[in-house]
């Protein structure tokens, strides 16, 4: 009886030790759908592994590579020299590897009759220079802007890449995630806001075309669509054990066709 206990107690402990628990943390971007869908499908061809995914923004998943809190950090922006630097002085080498390509749409309620602005329209509401609807074409209501909040890598870079740097409206709502730009600017016919491919084809929002171009694979690729970027998992150093192979998965035909099917565009 001792031995058979003993038989089962040794089952038990191998089976712990061969667990494995992936932790990956930042971009909401990334982790709100992409990256939990590829863990499922890894999950079924690695049954021992587990994974513990949080999304509260590209800043956290870096600092979570400089900490040493997670083996995979998503980003949607690069890391910023500040970040480089605290990461050399703990002996961290970020290392970045495209995880996929993204557009950030600029969404507005689907009752809007704004269909387009131009790059010089958007700069403006988003610092707050226009603040009325009737200056850019539509009719007359207080625009609502919601944008991510500071934490978050598309904050970053919409700042970069629609901005001109320039800070954002005193009157901007700062949202958690994509899911609740889309949720707010579904229910408030003034809203505007901005969100990644992943995400245009919600309910309740549309698709503004800037100077005539919409995000979609070809104008992402070919950076006719003016705020494309790429997106981001950075690891300290070459990413290793089971970090590695699911990186290798994510960047794999079958990674990259989930990629495809979630909304983003694939790397390949």
């Amino acid at each position: 009886m001792k031995n058979f206990i003993l038989f089962f107690a040794v089952l038990a402990t191998a089976a712990i030790a061969s667990a494995q628990k992936l932790v990956i943390k930042g971009s909401d971007t990334l982790g709100a759908k992409l990256v939990p869908t590829l863990a499922e499908d890894y999950k079924t061809k690695h049954p021992g592994v587990s994974f513990e995914i949080a999304a509260e923004g590209s800043t956290t998943g870096i600092s979570a590579i400089i900490d040493g809190t997670a083996q995979i950090g998503m980003s949607s922006r690069r890391a910023k020299p500040t970040e480089m630097s605290a990461a050399e002085a703990k002996g961290v080498t970020l290392k970045p590897t495209i995880a996929a390509f993204d557009g950030m749409a600029v969404v507005v309620n689907a009752k809007s009759p704004i269909s387009k602005l131009t790059p010089r329209q958007v700069e403006q509401i988003f610092t707050g220079d226009i603040t009325n609807w009737s200056v850019a074409g539509g009719p007359a209501g207080t625009v609502s802007v919601y944008t991510r909040n500071t934490a978050s890598g598309t904050y970053s870079d919409w700042k970069d890449l629609a901005m001109k740097k320039r800070d954002y409206a005193k009157s901007s709502q700062k949202m958690a995630g994509n899911e609740q730009i889309v949720a707010e600017v579904a229910k408030n016919p003034n809203g505007i806001g901005y969100v990644g491919l992943a995400y245009i084809k919600s309910e309740g929002i549309k698709v503004v075309a800037i100077d005539g171009v919409l995000p979609s694979k070809e104008t992402v690729l070919s950076k006719k669509y003016p705020y494309a970027r790429p997106t981001f998992y950075y690891t300290n150093g070459e990413p290793y054990g089971e970090a590695a192979k699911f990186i290798e998965f994510a960047l794999s035909p079958a990674g990259q066709k989930i990629v495809e099917q979630v909304g983003f565009v694939t790397v390949q």
